[in-house]
């Protein structure tokens, strides 16, 4: 189940002209017998609401005044989520006679067009408030609340994912909910920019749309197109046309095979890179170690221990937080008994929470050798969101293989991989004849679809770029490979054999020499072919294109000065006079 959780607004959507009908809340109570979580969110006031909506108990947790306050109806305790409006702000609006006006907890609400008055006092007090429209009502908050960030700490109670969340609304107001969870829908009777940001327009209005969208959720989980929104697709790289080519954030696993040094780790973690980013949550099965220095992530086990399942899941339990689990300290036979052992926990974590959306499993032909038999629980649910990384697709479990639905081959022959890989699924493979494959390139297919392989420009992760830039900062390049300012005459010969001896070799060779090899374009061309840097070559060409003027001048603009600090590298560019 990958929708855990429901968001509804109240006027419009569950509710027409402020009463909920039976049949909507029978809707609901489907919807809580699945498991699923309901929130309510609301710009009301929270005692308006209550008095109002005697079915509240129905709701999970409840977001009044627009994100302002988290409610509870099991403990019927109020949480402010923001601070009380300021005591002149509201003097000044009174007296300025601004009527309807309701002061809540957090909020203050009038109705248009009082949003005159209110921007004036707004501007003439000095206060950091927003004004926020809900049709013909306006609404005021301290900076920063809205229905999204009352969502957010509702979800932070639950333990629950933004990316696990259906949201549905009708206003201007409802914008951000729908923005910020995984799947938006519109009610029939929502205004028309709403419907133009949702995945769904509902074909009925208020709590029949509600029930519309709960039929859809209790039934199959929203499968029906649109399946996955297209605002979070995961970018795997380019294709010849320079095209963007993406997978969907869920309901596909992805096969990375090639040989070692091929470039499988570069595509591997820009994915995951572009995963977390969008708040997808991850879990790595490192058995040698190579993603130990992926940023911002929970590293369990090393080289001195081994990790345990327990703590893997308690570290999952967080949403935001994503996990490498390092198996080095395991001896190697005891590998795969391990994740067979972690498998089915990490399965059940998903039945739970629909988290870690993602787990990659690295050295899938040791984890998940071919005669792996996968027990009846570990593939009763649809294994998906799944990353398998091999260097021989041939020796994984035909039960693991038949489940890839995309596959980027890398390495000397990309195309006998995926015929590796058609032969033990039993699928016939297309050929690609002749293709020469470049460092950076990898042979991809979309296996389910009647398309052929193509040529695929890998995008890699930023870690990625920074370790890269590390190398041939802090790195000794062979003599071939390192600059050597020479100038015009060739009286000189200094070798620099990364970027910081390039940076500190430029700050005291002679003007003439440096010119010479900035018109010549050596500097960028070394960065390219060298450095393999090409976003710091394109920046450093432009400059030498442009070499008109001093040379103290294109000395400053061209040269990038490099900073290392806290294990990160930093480019930085030294301004000219």
């Amino acid at each position: 189940m990958r929708y855990l959780a429901l968001s509804a607004d109240y006027d419009g959507t569950l509710a027409r002209h402020g009463r909920v009908e039976d049949e909507t809340v029978r809707a609901l109570e489907r919807l809580r017998a699945t498991g699923r979580k309901l929130i309510l969110i609301t710009g009301r006031e929270l005692d308006d609401l209550l008095a109002i909506f005697p079915a509240i108990a129905i709701c999970d947790l409840v977001v009044a005044e627009n994100g302002g306050v988290l409610f509870d109806p099991a403990t019927k305790t109020a949480e402010p989520l923001a601070p009380a409006p300021p005591g002149p702000f509201v003097d000044q609006l009174r007296a300025r006679g601004v009527t309807p006006l309701a002061v809540g907890r957090t909020i203050v609400a009038t109705c248009t067009p009082n949003e005159i008055v209110v921007l004036e006092v707004i501007r003439d007090l000095g206060l950091e408030l927003h004004v926020v429209f809900n049709k013909g009502a306006v609404m005021v908050l301290p900076a920063g609340i809205t229905k999204a960030s009352g969502l957010a700490a509702a979800l932070d109670r639950l333990r629950l994912s933004p990316r696990n969340v259906v949201a549905v609304g009708d206003a201007e107001n409802d914008h951000s909910m729908l923005s910020f969870a995984e799947y938006a829908a519109a009610v029939g009777n929502a205004v028309p920019m709403l419907k133009e940001a949702a995945d769904l327009v509902l074909a009925n209005d208020n709590g029949e749309g509600v029930s519309e969208l709960v039929d859809g959720l209790v039934a199959h989980d929203l499968t029906a197109p649109p399946l996955s929104p297209r605002r979070r697709t995961i970018l795997l790289g380019h294709n010849d046309s320079g095209e963007e080519i993406t997978i969907p954030p869920a309901g596909v696993n992805l096969l990375v095979a090639g040989s070692s040094g091929s470039g499988k780790s570069v595509l591997a973690i820009g994915v995951l890179e572009r995963l977390a980013a969008r708040g997808y949550q991850f879990c790595v099965i490192d058995p040698e170690g190579d993603y130990e220095v992926f940023p911002r992530v929970i590293l369990l086990g090393g080289p001195n221990r081994a990790p345990a399942v327990p703590e893997i899941l308690t570290a999952l339990e967080k949403p935001a937080a994503n996990v490498v689990v390092s198996l080095v300290g395991l001896r190697l036979q005891d590998r795969p008994a391990f994740f067979a052992a972690l498998l089915p926990r990490l399965q059940e974590l998903r039945v739970q929470t629909g988290r870690p959306h993602w787990i990659l499993v690295d050295e899938t032909h040791h984890l998940l050798p071919v005669d792996w038999q996968p027990a009846p629980t570990v593939l009763a649910q649809e294994l998906t969101g799944m990353i398998y990384v091999t260097v021989h697709p041939g020796s994984v479990s035909p039960a693991v293989l038949a489940t890839v639905s995309v596959v980027a081959a890398l390495g000397e022959d990309p195309e006998e991989t995926l015929r590796e890989f058609a032969r033990a699924v039993g699928h016939s493979s297309r050929r690609l004849a002749g293709n020469a494959f470049k460092p950076g390139e990898a042979l991809l297919w979309f296996v389910k679809t009647d398309a052929r392989p193509f040529t695929l420009r890998i995008a890699p992760g930023e870690s990625e770029r920074t370790r890269h830039r590390r190398k041939y900062a802090e790195g000794s390049l062979p003599p071939y490979r390192s600059f050597y300012f020479r100038g015009p005459d060739e009286r000189l010969n200094l070798r620099a054999q990364n970027l910081i001896l390039f940076s500190q070799i430029a700050e005291g060779v002679d003007d003439t020499t440096w010119l010479h090899h900035l018109r010549q374009g050596d500097y960028s061309r070394w960065m390219r072919n060298s450095i393999k840097d090409e976003e710091l070559a394109a920046e450093v060409q432009a400059i030498e294109e442009q070499h008109a003027g001093s040379a103290s001048d294109a000395r400053g603009r061209a040269r990038p000065l490099l900073q290392i600090s806290r294990g990160d590298l930093r480019r930085e560019h030294r301004r000219g006079p």
